[in-house]
């Protein structure tokens, strides 16, 4: 049996995760970051700082919890983009110190393929072809993939993401951050169609997507309102936010799926937590006999475990990095 010893510090969270090339978790450690709670957002110095003091101390207890010694690890896998550059080098020279020192062959993984293959973790029946449809704070994208490795983005954002939309109508209903899980919960039982709200790029015939018009559109519906009318209908308002940010992601996905004749649709990143696009696309594509899949809800966040789980494919397949690999910030699902 072989040994996957991964790291993910993308942004403000420090995780380490040792799986096992069968998509099982032996361990999967996460330190987060409240420290940037006062700043209503990520502040990437710090980020990098507390990455640097948790992570040699998460490493060392996630060998004690998995009865592993470092000379039993087959390979060290890393996040290298995108994210935060300061917080992706903590976890790039990491591991690269690993890797050279045990001369243990090195994986770097982008995030947003982690994203996806956290799906196997769950659901390691899973094969391709599908289609997956990857949401988080700073993307939005729809993918294909013909295997595991050869894959295309079919459609992606044109300006903002989703994830961000939710932060920021959060952020301007005063609610707090993340954005997300906030409405998510507000929204449950509010009444979806009590805000008019537009559809963004409904009547394109492409599956792009496009968000920068409806933050616009929500928060001008926000300013036009007294405070107590806002907090009086809060979850209707919530409802409605959430079921127009979900509603292209579920139309688009659905007619993808079927102009690709994909039987299997994949949710991945932060967003695919959110309890409207899980419901609402399971139940949609089902009357078109399309099979959707999600992470569990831990699974969703930033972690280790599905930076491991992405690399196995390139584990088995022998697609190892160079010493000399840099992190980038560059932007889209990539194999590296």
């Amino acid at each position: 049996m072989s040994f996957i010893l991964a790291f993910e510090s993308s942004c403000d969270d420090t995780s380490v995760a040792i799986l096992d090339t069968d998509y099982q978790i032996l361990v999967n450690l996460i330190s987060s970051q409240p420290e940037h709670l006062e700043f209503g957002g990520v502040l990437p110095e710090l980020a990098s700082r507390l990455h640097m003091k948790n992570i040699m101390q998460l490493s060392q207890l996630a060998l004690a919890k998995s009865h592993l010694e470092l000379q039993d690890i087959s390979a060290i896998a890393v996040s290298i983009n995108p994210g935060l550059i300061g917080s992706l080098l903590v976890g790039l020279s990491f591991a690269k110190a690993l890797a050279w020192s045990l001369q243990k062959p090195l994986i770097t993984v982008n995030h947003l393929l982690s994203h996806i293959f956290a799906n196997y973790i769950d659901h390691p029946e899973l094969n391709p072809p599908f289609l997956a449809l990857v949401v988080s704070g700073g993307h939005t994208e729809l993918v294909h993939f013909e295997t595991d490795t050869v894959f295309e983005i079919v459609g992606r954002t044109l300006d903002d993401a989703a994830g961000e939309t939710f932060d920021k109508a959060a952020k301007l209903l005063g609610l707090g951050f993340p954005g997300g899980p906030i409405i998510d919960n507000l929204a449950q039982g509010g009444d979806t169609s009590f805000v008019n709200l537009p559809n963004p790029m409904a009547d394109k015939d492409n599956y792009d997507f496009s968000y920068s018009g409806l933050k616009t559109a929500i928060r001008n519906y926000i300013q036009q309102q007294s405070p107590a009318f806002l907090q009086t209908h809060q979850k209707d308002i919530a409802a409605s936010i959430q079921a127009a940010i979900v509603g292209p992601l579920i139309r688009k996905s659905i007619r993808k799926a079927q102009k690709l004749k994909l039987d299997k649709i994949l949710i991945a990143g932060g967003v695919a937590a959110n309890s409207a696009l899980r419901e609402g696309l399971t139940q949609k594509a089902k009357a078109h006999h399309i099979r959707v899949f999600y992470p569990s809800l831990q699974l969703c966040m930033d972690n280790a475990a599905m930076v491991a789980a992405a690399a196995i494919p390139k584990y088995k397949a022998g697609l190892f990095a160079p010493l000399s690999v840099n992190a980038t910030s560059q932007k889209g699902t990539r194999l590296l």
